[in-house]
Parts: C-alpha cells; structure tokens; sequence
C-alpha cells in the first residue's frame, strides 16, 4: 500500500468493506505497536493495539480527512496508552488480521525499556525502525513525515540510545 492509496482504502472503510479495514489495518499494525510499545507496557501492547483499532473503526466518521489516518491512529493509541488503557470490557475480535507474537525475552524487555526511556521525539521512530523493522522511506510514508525528518531523528535517537546504553562507536 502506497501513501498515495492510504486515502482510498479509508474511505471504502467508510462504506463498510472489511477488506479495506484488512489492508489499512495490515499496513499500520507495525507502526501502531511500535507507538503501543513506546508509550504503554510491554505486557499490554497487543490489546493496546486491538483496542487502537477497535477505537478508530467505530470512531472512522471522525476522522476529517482521509490522508490523515496514519497520524489520527497514532494518536489514538497515544490516548488509550495515556489514559492506562484499561478497558477491556468489549473487544471487536479482529482474529482475521491479527497477528500473535511470542513474550518478549529479558533482554529484549531491556532493549524495549532503553527505547521507552528515550525523549519522545525519538521513542516511537526508534520502535518502528529497531522492534518492527521498518525502513526509514516506510517510516516516513506511515508518519506523514519526510525521509530526510526521519533519517535525521533515528540518526539522533541511535545515538542517544547507543550513549544511554553505554555502547561507543569504534572510530
């Protein structure tokens, strides 16, 4: 899916097409965790995110402008993780397009807190490019912002979290 696309798929989300609610769901899922993991626990990041979607499908009529689904998701999920996102009382069961990982290991709960404790600015980019493996032209699409903002933000935040976590260039 192209950012070009992203406006279309929206609004046949509008008319009800689970289809596109598939496919945007699919393409924002990554980058959605990695805000869910930035801002929110660990151990609660799959429902933040399934509550993230749940929000934004019954709330899609909101939305004032299609091309702006990315970041009105993302902050989405910044609200429910602000807010100790604990509502679990009615999920919409998303089991088609869900996808289940394995817990973290220690260290890798350890690498996830040096990137929660990183300023904001950098925390989510850094999920996206170190925890899901998105690109920086991928992050850039997703975030509504331009390769070179986002080159230049995970140059700075790598650097913050090599410095923060005691690891040096060898030049």
């Amino acid at each position: 899916m192209t950012s070009s696309s992203i406006p279309r798929w929206v609004a046949l989300a509008r008319t009800g097409d689970p289809s596109a609610w598939t496919r945007l769901h699919e393409h924002f899922r990554p980058a959605v965790h990695s805000v869910a993991l930035a801002r929110g626990s660990v151990e609660s990041a799959e429902d933040l995110v399934q509550e993230s979607f749940t929000r934004a499908l019954e709330r899609l009529d909101e939305l004032r402008s299609d091309e702006a689904f990315g970041p009105w998701l993302f902050q989405i999920t910044r609200n429910l993780a602000a807010s100790g996102h604990r509502r679990r009382s009615r999920f919409t069961v998303l089991t088609d397009v869900l996808s289940f990982r394995p817990r973290p290991t220690a260290e890798a709960k350890q690498a996830i807190e040096a990137i929660r404790a990183l300023p904001d600015a950098y925390s989510e980019l850094m999920a996206m490019r170190l925890i899901e493996g998105l690109t920086g032209p991928e992050i850039a699409a997703l975030t509504d912002r331009s390769p070179g903002s986002i080159r230049v933000s995970l140059h700075r935040g790598m650097k913050l979290l090599r410095e923060r976590m005691g690891v040096h260039d060898a030049h």
